[in-house]
């Protein structure tokens, strides 16, 4: 129920006859679709019929335990222990889990997964098919083995030390590296001070396997467990085999009571500066953490519970309106900032008032930020930007209301997870709306403006500096504390709010015609063909019932254009005429004109391609066709808001020049494109290319022929109102009947092999290995199948062979393509990170596999896993709006019908073992070879 109270931020509904006095001590009714129950020996379980997808369903268990309940001598064994429920346990040995549900598609990582907090630990088997009963019961098996069977094998244990190891060093980034510095000051004196969830890496390598296991048998217990399984199955049923299953489980005779962690309160303001060499940015925040028991869960939500969550959504969503503003404008001390109220950790909120600084500017951001705050502190908010956020409420909850058939299992299961963890309600949609009526009515702006008051207060705040520890000059601690005591308190002017009135098109265009209307059965489809030359495809699709989407695109893009000066603003076009508005709106007059209004279009110009991309409800159909017109027919270009995008660039720019991530992508982007001068990359003088004229000359030359566009409308509008909508404004635009196409510019990777030691400055011992294989060859459909099928086996040999045996990674990223365009080409591309001291030890193993598959082949067993994965999720991805739109659109550029099963089901099931050996001899044998290894810089 939090997720919906807190993050339904958006809502509005009609306001007339509610005048009748709310009880707001009121309960909603729980969910009448949620069966909630509890077994003799005390695990709860939930259970939820859902149709999303069809025939699919998922099986969670939740635990009510994490890092928090480690003693000292277990830090990180939560963590670990995740890891090892993948491991081995009574029902399933070694790896014998993962490899019975990969071979019923569902795949270890995807389908498969867990994660661990400092307060729980929860388990998945996602989109699991329901066609098979067995399956079924092997899910539950698996989750009765999880509960109290695993095996914990000494041996098991010792290969995963290096996983987690590896782990760390995959996560152990600046981010991290800083806010572990700050966890100490802000949580001081409690649990969360001391534990990260990753651990102690001391102890991850010497524990001995017994001090695992007490941990799993004090804590994986039975009144500390859920079980969640929502989908397309009969609840009844599923019921007496939960009951069947577990109710063997024993109870732990005397358990430890679970307790509540505390943050010890405090009156003084506590300080934290936190660096980091590889940081990019500095940051200011002065944050409240408190606990107030009325936002707490209670297992139920009353009204006031309700009001409670909206005013906080509309606290935070209009302080965020206020300082896009400030931003867009230019008149903003700072890079970016934020101010408002969340949730922290487990019954601990928080307010914040955050400010990204400018380089060496963290007063003024600090200043910035917290004089938002002020105003907000000593004015309030004003009834109309309370109503423009009631307004877009609406079409939020509107949408949720009518798509609520599309709510996914996972999304319900995680409603369950809330219950179980944090007695948060379960409420059905439609209740929580009609709630919603009835209180907005009493909200005012005063009201929620007073909500500050009660989330501000002098105790248990902490100031927060974090940045660069080189090149930058910080705020020290009584430079910091004297700007707080400046600012509280000190006057500063209301808000002015500027209302918008208008209308999006002044003039009426003339509508063009239909001259030619062709069938598309295959698709349910009909192509219009309008007399500017545009073309139209048209869907009917209602799988989402609120979602119209619009699509189109034009051969050409930044391919057209020789100079490679020119590529930049080419490429950025269209992002930026976003930020510039629309017509004679600029962009916070546009977003305040589309109050209430869920529609959007925007273009793009890629690099062969200029693409524009719109949704709406249908409702605002309208609205998102008369966006589309004015990007064609009013583009605006605001000199304003583009020197705003500019000096943010510049900043961006400076801020991650010569950083490790920085350096490894434009390595691999250069070398990958034999250092191509088409290759062009993000620096200040990549910034100064984006001159606004460049800008506009790119997007007028561009988007400005509608005979050269295909236009695709797919979503639940009827024909009739699309045909009306299509000759108005799609038929209205104006054509030069160009029919361009794109030019090939020859951009290749180099010939042969081209290995590389790249050295980069990093903090921690991390070395980045990727390995990446090409070959121009001619394009067919089974063969690009095939290599993304090959990628998919090569990633599950690469999680037993370096991961798991060598313990040298974290994990392998694999991914086999093929493309038509601007050329036939496929690639296989590996990385992973590792030890810089076994990097040249586990590279090899990549090869070693890939000629492994040419000399041998791949077995049935492992093809079968990844075919039926792939199957799976194709069979799913049918039950979406987006999948014809998707569909059409191929169909159109490339001839090939992905609907049809010759095309995709049939194609890919007839792929055999002897066909991925026969690629892969003919993909590696001759492909070029680009082979990297970013190490860490001698020092």
């Amino acid at each position: 129920m939090k997720q919906k109270i807190l993050l339904l931020s958006f809502l509005f509904l009609s306001l007339i006859g509610y005048a009748q006095p709310i009880d707001w001590n009121k309960k909603l009714p729980a969910d009448p679709n949620v069966l909630i129950g509890k077994l003799p020996n005390g695990i709860t379980y939930y259970l939820r019929h859902n149709e999303e997808p069809k025939d699919r369903a998922s099986f969670f268990i939740i635990r009510n335990a994490g890092a928090l309940l480690e003693n000292d001598d277990q830090d990180g064994l939560a963590h670990f222990l995740e890891h090892m429920a993948f491991n081995g346990s009574k029902n399933f040995p070694g790896n014998s889990m993962i490899s019975t549900l990969e071979r019923h598609g569902i795949s270890f990582g995807g389908n498969l997964n867990a994660y661990t907090t400092q307060n729980e630990t929860v388990y998945n088997i996602s989109d699991v098919p329901m066609a098979d009963e067995s399956l079924t019961d092997t899910c539950l098996l698996i989750l009765h083995d999880w509960s109290y069977y695993l095996t914990l094998d000494p041996k098991d244990i010792d290969e995963e030390r290096g996983v987690i190891t590896e782990e760390w060093r995959t996560r152990n980034n600046s981010a991290t590296r800083i806010y572990n510095q700050k966890r100490p000051v802000l949580y001081k004196g409690s649990k969360y001070a001391e534990r990260d969830v990753i651990g102690d890496m001391d102890v991850i390598r010497t524990f001995k396997p017994e001090t695992l296991r007490d941990f799993y048998h004090k804590w994986y217990r039975t009144d500390l467990e859920a079980i969640a399984i929502v989908g397309d199955f009969d609840i009844k049923n599923m019921e007496e085999k939960i009951k069947k299953v577990f109710s063997s489980i024993p109870v732990i005779p005397n358990p430890e009571p679970r307790p509540f962690f505390e943050i010890p309160s405090h009156d003084e303001t506590y300080f934290c500066l936190a660096t980091d060499k590889e940081a990019t940015s500095s940051n200011v925040q002065v944050i409240r953490i408190f606990r107030d028991k009325e936002y707490d869960g209670k297992g139920y939500a009353t009204y006031q519970d309700v009001k409670n969550g909206l005013m906080i959504g509309f606290y935070n969503s209009m302080v965020g309106e206020r300082i896009g503003e400030i931003i867009q404008r230019g008149q903003a001390p700072y890079v970016k900032t934020s101010v408002g109220f969340f949730g922290m950790v487990k019954g601990y909120y928080a307010y914040s008032v955050s400010a990204t600084a400018k380089p060496n500017q963290e007063r003024e951001a600090l200043i910035g930020a917290l004089e938002e705050h002020e105003r907000i502190f000593q004015h309030g908010f004003t009834e109309d930007e309370l109503n423009r956020a009631k307004a877009n409420m609406l079409t939020s909850l509107e949408s949720m209301v009518k798509d609520k058939d599309k709510t996914s299992n996972d999304t319900y299961a995680e409603e369950m997870q809330s219950h179980f963890l944090g007695n948060e309600a379960i409420i059905n949609i439609e209740d929580y709306a009609e709630a919603v009526k009835e209180i907005l009515p009493t909200i005012t702006a005063e009201e929620v403006s007073e909500q500050a008051k009660r989330w501000w207060k002098t105790d248990n705040r902490t100031i927060v500096i974090s940045g660069p520890s080189e090149g930058v000059t910080h705020l020290t601690e009584q430079e910091a504390r004297d700007i707080l005591a400046e600012m509280e308190g000190k006057e500063v002017s209301a808000y002015e709010d500027n209302s918008v009135k208008g209308n999006l098109i002044e003039k009426e265009p003339t509508a063009g015609t239909i001259t030619k209307v062709k069938e598309l059965p295959q698709f349910q489809a009909e192509e219009w063909t309008l007399s500017n030359g545009a073309k139209v495809i048209y869907r009917k699709a209602d799988y989402e019932k609120d979602e119209v989407a619009l699509a189109a695109y034009s051969p050409g893009g930044s391919s057209l254009y020789t100079d490679v000066n020119f590529l930049p603003a080419a490429s950025n076009a269209g992002q930026f005429a976003s930020n510039y508005g629309l017509g004679t709106y600029d962009e916070i007059a546009l977003g305040k004109l589309l109050t209430g209004k869920k529609a959007g279009c925007e273009v793009s110009i890629s690099g062969l391609y200029e693409n524009v991309n719109g949704s709406s409800t249908p409702k605002d159909f309208e609205t998102m066709m008369q966006l589309m017109y004015l990007r064609f027919m009013e583009p605006r270009f605001d000199t304003l808001a583009h020197k705003v995008i500019i000096e943010r660039n510049h900043i961006y720019a400076k801020q991650i020049a010569g950083q490790p991530q920085t350096i490894m992508r434009d390595s691999l982007s250069l070398i990958s494109a034999n250092y191509s001068p088409r290759v062009q990359l993000f620096n200040d003088a990549y910034v100064d290319r984006l001159t606004l004229d460049r800008i506009e000359k790119a997007y007028r030359d561009r988007i400005c022929d509608a005979s050269d566009f295909t236009f695709f409308i797919v979503g639940n509008v009827d024909k009739d109102t699309a045909r009306v909508m299509a000759q108005k404004y799609i038929g209205s635009l104006p054509s030069l009947y160009r029919n361009e196409k794109w030019v090939d510019r020859q951009v290749r990777a180099p010939k042969g092999k081209v290995e590389k030691n790249i050295e980069i400055p990093l903090e921690v011992p991390k070395s980045t290995v990727i390995v990446l294989f090409n070959r121009e060859m001619k394009y067919t459909l089974k063969e690009a199948y095939t290599i993304n099928i090959l990628g998919n086996i090569l990633t599950n040999r690469y999680t037993k062979t370096i991961r798991e045996e060598q313990g040298g990674t974290y994990g392998v990223g694999v991914s086999g393509s093929a493309s038509r365009e601007p050329y036939n080409n496929y690639n296989m591309y590996m990385t992973f990170e590792c030890d810089p001291e076994k990097a040249n030890e586990l590279k090899p193993l990549l090869y070693k596999e890939v000629d492994n598959i040419i000399r041998e082949g791949v077995t049935e067993e492992e093809l079968s896993k990844v075919v039926k994965n792939t199957l799976k999720e194709a069979e799913q991805s049918k039950q979406h709006n987006a999948y014809w739109l998707t569909t059409l659109v191929t169909y159109y550029k490339t001839g090939v019908n992905l609907n049809d099963p010759k095309n995709m089901e049939t194609l890919v099931a007839s792929i055999q073992p002897k066909d991925v050996q026969k690629f892969a001899k003919k993909f590696f044998k001759d492909a070029d070879v680009i082979d990297l290894i970013f190490s860490p810089q001698q020092k």
